[in-house]
């Protein structure tokens, strides 16, 4: 009996062996069978004339047109050919139709995005809009429409393996994926209620060192640098160098229940789980002054969180005058960076403070309470549907400021409500033929006041030598000032229009010739037209102006140099002052020596084999559990702030006496414990000096439905790899994010500019270029983004041939 039993079990063993292994190869199969066509001619229903698409080597398409209509419906169709998956997916997961397709565990996000009336929003930006831009939509959606119906029995594999099949697009689904990309820009309120719940349990005055906004060390484009000596390393104890920056003291409502709220919330919208990576970017442009070809160059890398396949697409439009070459986003028309014939662009984000949190009070009748008195509440009705399960339904209540959340918050002893611009009737496009179509420094000027979301700095290079910065969205403005946790009282906050574009930060051909932004601040010393509280902290910023700053002669070469750039000068000074510390505290023991020594002589470099590298990063990461739990408890993790390594700088340098853990009798013992604490977390190697960065500071990413499947996961997406450099060098890096992409443009030879995605060009792990950019990308290296018929004749490999 009992070999009987053995024997059943093996032979039921090996039949789901060869099951998964003909599942696994039925995949890859149909992976190869639904590769698109890219050669030769396609016969597409809805053009009025033919379109060449011609792929170069990493199989970006320069799609030449004879007219707007075909060049939109075009890109529509060769976009869904790389990436209609993902393109589905994006709309779904912007409009809160992710259940549908994976079941129950999505219905959280879900209901946070119809909370949010993100589709509702969508639909009307899409209602009115100019008739131009609904033309242009319309047309993108027609050819994303039109290779759905010409592959309904031949999609790509993740619908049929999830068994299902994409919907029409519509002009609605590619306005809700760039309404995503606002969500994902300029998202703050959820910082505000953790900051509510930190002030209320620490008090206002501890919680202003905690929140500072700006700092001694920021560079806005339109200053001169700042005074003092910025970190780069100085001798261990330093003085101490003043008081930390803060803003007016505030103290809000208990609002009760957040920290259960907030973990969930995190969860749910993916907020980043390592502190310091928020979405940010670099960019800089110079002028010909400083550059070895006399002419202007411009560069860009915007750093998001990773993603397979990948956010950006690149292209190259082309029909009759309008030409145009960058990024895009799948599921959406046209460049949204770049360049065209005449100008080049490139943005960071902003943080523009475009969200208030309001707490409304409600009298159990549906009505809520305004100066006039009260008001009947909006309701809408939703229903979720869920794949396997009935649909879970849900009602939006909407007051004058917003919808409130606390469908979202099911602890908050308060009623929330989130006023937001993207609700606001001016938010009525997305104007990005009139920003591809640009020629010179005031026809962009014109598309960027009319820019409402994301909130951006733009920094602009063109080809009659001329540079500019000019920061852009419609930011409220608060005559009381701007709040940083939630409202208690309206009548005094509410919104009074928008700041007048004109008294945005701008700068025009500086005398110095150089325009730089990191996310950290940007307005001038006593500016009366606040934007936020929340910059990012200085330090990707201040490297970038100290390597540009002065120099001539510069190369696109030394543009990517600057780019993945790994050395750290606030880490090397923060590392001397942890060596110091252990220098001079009681008890430091053998082990805590060699790590000061080895501390005492790091270059700032975080590159992959940096022993000191791991000791003071893991350090970074064990300080702040050791300092704010004495305060704050199991909430600690709450606490999340842009400018939170700023924070920690000014602290370890400036031993604060009301942050020092009672248990320690000095800083200098309590920066040695962290040192201890450090090398106990990160499981460090008895000889430290063996303990390489990289062997635990890793990239890795996985796609959303490969990375499932044991056969699949290693080969579809990368890591885990070494990953030099971290949240403060200038390539800012985190486990699954950093730079999506990185370009640079001399206008000298603007058919050469160059520019290279995280991944690559295709969403098909058997595509050549489903992964042939990321070499590049973790090598520091770049290629030509071939532009004009020459540069593109030289680099074609494979001509497409859509004809009516």
């Amino acid at each position: 009996m009992l070999r009987i039993v053995v024997l059943s079990l093996a032979a039921l063993i090996v039949i789901d062996a060869i099951g998964a292994l003909g599942a696994a190869w039925w995949i890859r199969h149909d992976m190869y069978a639904t590769l698109p066509q890219i050669q030769g001619s396609i016969h597409v229903p809805g053009l009025k004339a033919p379109v060449t698409v011609r792929r170069d080597q990493h199989g970006i398409p320069h799609i030449q047109a004879s007219n707007m209509d075909d060049l939109l419906f075009a890109q529509g169709y060769v976009t869904a050919q790389d990436r209609l998956w993902e393109m589905d997916v994006a709309r779904r997961f912007a409009e809160g139709d992710v259940a549908q397709i994976f079941g129950t565990a999505a219905v959280p996000h879900d209901k946070l995005q119809r909370l949010l009336l993100m589709l509702q929003t969508a639909q009307r930006i899409a209602a009115t809009m100019s008739p131009r831009e609904q033309r242009y939509f319309a047309d993108y959606a027609r050819g994303v429409n039109a290779y759905i119906q010409s592959h309904k029995d031949n999609l790509p594999t993740p619908f049929r393996v999830l068994m299902y099949k994409p919907q029409p697009w519509t002009t609605v689904d590619s306005v809700a994926i760039g309404l995503s990309m606002v969500q994902r820009l300029d998202t703050f309120w959820p910082d505000k209620l953790a900051r509510g719940e930190v002030t209320a349990k620490i008090g206002p005055e501890l919680a202003a060192y905690l929140y500072p906004t700006g700092s001694k060390w920021d560079h806005p484009p339109i200053q001169k640098m700042p005074r003092g000596v910025m970190p780069e390393g100085g001798k261990a104890g330093a003085a101490k160098r003043g008081k930390l920056q803060t803003v007016a003291q505030v103290t809000p409502a208990v609002l009760g229940g957040e920290f259960r709220d907030m973990q969930r919330l995190r969860a749910i919208d993916g907020r980043p789980v390592c502190r310091g990576c928020i979405p940010g970017s670099n960019e800089w442009v110079v002028s010909g002054a400083h550059t070895a070809s006399g002419m202007p160059m411009l560069s860009n890398d915007m750093h998001l969180d990773h993603q397979i396949p990948d956010i950006w697409y690149e292209a190259d439009l082309e029909a009759g005058g309008f030409h145009a070459a960058g990024v895009t986003i799948p599921g959406v028309p046209f460049i949204v960076a770049g360049h065209n014939d005449h100008v080049a662009w490139g943005f960071t984000a902003l943080y523009g403070d475009t969200q208030d949190l309001y707490v409304e009070h409600l009298n159990g009748k549906g009505e809520y309470q305004t100066a006039s008195g009260w008001k009947p509440l909006k309701e809408l009705h939703e229903v979720i549907p869920v794949r396997g399960g009935k649909g879970v339904r849900l009602t939006v209540k909407i007051t004058d400021h917003g919808p409130i959340l606390n469908p979202i918050l099911r602890h908050m002893h308060q009623t929330l409500a989130l006023q937001w611009n993207a609700y606001d009737a001016s938010a009525d496009r997305l104007p990005l033929y009139a920003l591809d179509s640009a020629s010179d420094w005031k026809s962009f000027l014109a598309v960027l006041r009319h820019w409402w979301a994301p909130t951006l700095n733009v920094v602009y290079a063109d080809d009659k030598g001329n540079i500019g910065y000019h920061a852009a969205g419609y930011i409220p403005y608060r005559p009381h000032g701007l709040m940083g946790v939630p409202i208690t009282n309206a009548s005094e906050h509410e919104w009074q229009g928008f700041i007048p574009f004109d008294k945005l930060p701008w700068a025009y051909n500086p005398p110095d010739g150089v325009l730089a932004t990191a996310n950290s601040r940007v307005t001038p010393d006593g500016d009366p037209w606040p934007i936020t509280l929340e910059w990012a902290a200085p330090y990707r910023n201040q490297r970038i102006w100290k390597t540009l700053s002065g120099r001539t002669g510069l190369t696109p070469a030394e543009m990517l140099a600057l780019q993945t750039s790994v050395y750290s000068g606030v880490d090397k000074e923060i590392a001397q002052r942890l060596a110091y510390a252990i220098d001079h505290a009681d008890h430091a023991g053998k082990r805590l020596r060699q790590a000061a020594e080895l501390l005492h002589a790091w270059n700032g470099e975080l590159g992959i084999n940096s022993a000191a590298a791991s000791i003071v990063v893991q350090a970074k990461a064990a300080f702040w559990p050791m300092v704010l739990k004495p305060k704050l408890g199991k909430e600690w993790r709450m606490y999340s702030w842009a400018e939170s390594a700023y924070v920690q700088e000014e602290m370890i340098m400036n031993e604060p006496a009301e942050w020092l853990p009672r248990k320690y009798a000095n800083w200098n013992d309590f920066l040695a414990a962290v040192v201890r604490r450090g090398l106990k977390d990160g499981h460090a190697p008895e000889d430290l000096a063996k303990w390489r960065y990289g062997s635990w500071h890793v990239l890795q990413v996985e796609h959303p439905l490969w990375g499932l499947l044991p056969w699949f996961k290693s080969w579809t997406g990368v890591g885990p790899l070494p990953q030099s450099g971290d949240k403060t060098t200038v390539k800012q890096v985190g486990r699954s994010f950093g730079p999506s992409q990185r370009f640079t443009i001399d206008w000298a030879h603007p058919d050469r500019a160059t520019e290279n995605i995280f991944m690559g060009e295709s969403g098909n792990p058997v595509s050549p270029w489903y992964r042939d950019q990321f070499p590049y990308w973790y090598q520091g290296k770049t290629f030509v983004l071939p532009y004009g018929n020459t540069e593109v004749a030289r680099n074609t490999t494979h001509t497409l041939r859509l004809v009516p």
